[in-house]
């Protein structure tokens, strides 16, 4: 492989992003000269033996379908595999630093366990032993405020996880001792900005770097692939990280490339459903007041109770018959509902034998998407005070998004997929809910995002006109 990340845009021709699963690597190869994809493939993940053996499966499965030859001038990857990026968020006040910490969290591509706030006692500290995560992000204290807080859950760390690397992200009056406490029990750590240096305003973006390359310093290699780097280079973020980066940059642009404006993304995977949004962390208006803590603009949400195979049984426990009926077209009773969703997460590599198999697939998306957008999307509730009628603003307002993109099996092979993603707008019967109304439909059908996400660290103009060439407008009937 020839490495060329210190030379122009212009030296490197041919580009292989590579998004190393927990089920399939996946391959997207790129001419970034004429802007093209050139190439996909996917084969089964050897997380379990040797990484590279699936790698370099799906390359040959590529070069036997396309007409690439020789080596790539640039090898990019990411990964989700071993169950992703584990993580636990620890704050002060459940709804302020421990709530903004775990935004970081998950903005850095990380799945979040448990948040925890105030002090860690022992009955925490046996509950994190038993989730074994990648990295705990310590939070807790505006800057100059509570600081004790901060420093007995270092100690508590220190004392009963010195196994886990930990990032640093609170009062930064505390780091001093926090330092001494870890330095004395050889804890792995990084310090970062404080998530939140003054009381409702958010700082996630430091924190969320800091967690990328903790990822890249320790927890690839934990996972068994630290040996893939002689082939590819190192990975260089979780999988939803790329993904989010892909959003971000569709939606911002650059300087010489135009982005789409805000927009919401959907991604339905088999055991979460993950929803991106790029702005609407405005107040809504006059007359509005923001409730709770403030959102960030690029956010992310997970959902691991609604999915399309892993979580099949979780999400009929979320959504209910009834709503899973409302889109399913035809006639079926409750025992058939959960008897399917409970054969699917039973038998995650179930692909639907007929349509009626694929109708009760697509009910199940449309179901996911629904509760999800509801998650994800902030509300509106009135309150009357003796200066009269006033809106209080909860969480994000995606009202006006100009973009709903959607990604995953259940969305790209769907016959109708408006259908889908229609499921995600505000209904006649929700005014108190901030969910987009009239945005237009965007279809990710090249599986694209990561590779996008990756692409856009090195060249961010050709990643946007990328992405904007290969995704799909869809505006079929509902």
């Amino acid at each position: 492989m020839r490495t060329l990340a210190r030379q122009g845009e212009n030296a490197v021709n041919t580009l292989l992003c590579v998004d190393i699963g927990s089920t399939y690597t996946k391959l997207t190869a790129f001419d970034l000269a004429k802007e093209e994809v050139i190439g996909t493939a996917r084969a089964v993940s050897t997380v379990g033996t040797d990484v590279e053996e699936g790698y370099k499966q799906a390359l040959n499965m590529m070069r036997a379908v396309t007409v690439l030859a020789g080596e790539f001038d640039e090898i990019l990857a990411c990964s989700s595999a071993a169950g992703g990026l584990k993580m636990v968020a620890i704050g002060l006040v459940p709804e302020l630093t421990a709530q903004a910490a775990k935004q970081a969290a998950l903005g850095a591509g990380a799945r979040v366990l448990e948040t925890f706030g105030f002090e860690l006692d022992r009955y925490d500290i046996e509950s994190i032993l038993e989730m074994r995560p990648d990295i705990i992000l310590l939070a807790g204290g505006t800057d100059g405020g509570n600081k004790e807080a901060l420093i007995h859950n270092a100690g508590m760390i220190a004392n009963y996880l010195q196994h886990i690397p930990v990032v640093v992200a609170g009062n930064k009056k505390a780091r001093e001792e926090v330092e001494k406490v870890f330095r004395s029990k050889g804890v792995y750590y990084r310090i970062s900005e404080n998530v939140m240096p003054e009381l409702n305003r958010l700082n996630v973006e430091p924190a969320r770097e800091s967690i990328r390359q903790l990822f890249i310093e320790r927890i690839v290699h934990a996972k068994g692939m630290s040996g893939f780097e002689h082939a590819i280079g190192r990975v260089a973020m979780p999988t939803p990280a790329a993904v989010l980066n892909a959003v971000r940059c569709l939606a911002e642009g650059t300087e010489r490339e135009g982005g789409l404006g805000a927009l919401v993304a959907l991604d339905v995977g088999g055991a979460t459903t993950d929803v991106y949004s790029i702005g609407g962390n405005e107040v809504m208006g006059a007359g509005a007041i923001l409730r709770g803590l403030p959102e960030p603009y690029a956010k992310r949400t997970v959902e691991g109770d609604l999915g399309m195979r892993v979580s099949a049984h979780a999400l009929w426990a979320a959504a209910g018959n009834k709503m899973i009926r409302e889109y399913y077209p035809g006639t079926i009773s409750d025992y058939d509902i959960e008897e399917r969703c409970r054969y699917l997460s039973c038998h995650t590599a179930a692909l639907p034998a007929d349509k009626m198999e694929k109708d009760f697939d697509e009910a199940l998306g449309c179901a996911a998407i629904r509760l999800a957008m509801d998650r994800h999307a902030g509300s509106i509730e009135e309150r009357y005070t003796p200066a009269g009628l006033v809106y209080i603003q909860h969480g994000k307002d995606l009202r006006r998004v100009q973009y709903l993109l959607g990604s995953g099996g259940v969305i790209v092979n769907a016959d109708n997929p408006t259908k889908l993603l229609k499921a995600a707008l505000a209904r006649e019967d929700e005014d108190r809910v901030l969910k987009p109304v009239r945005p237009r439909f965007l279809i990710d059908g090249a599986y694209i995002l990561p590779a996008i996400g990756l692409m856009a660290g090195r060249f961010p103009d050709k990643a946007v006109r990328i992405l904007k060439k290969y995704l799909i407008e869809c505006c079929g009937e509902s």
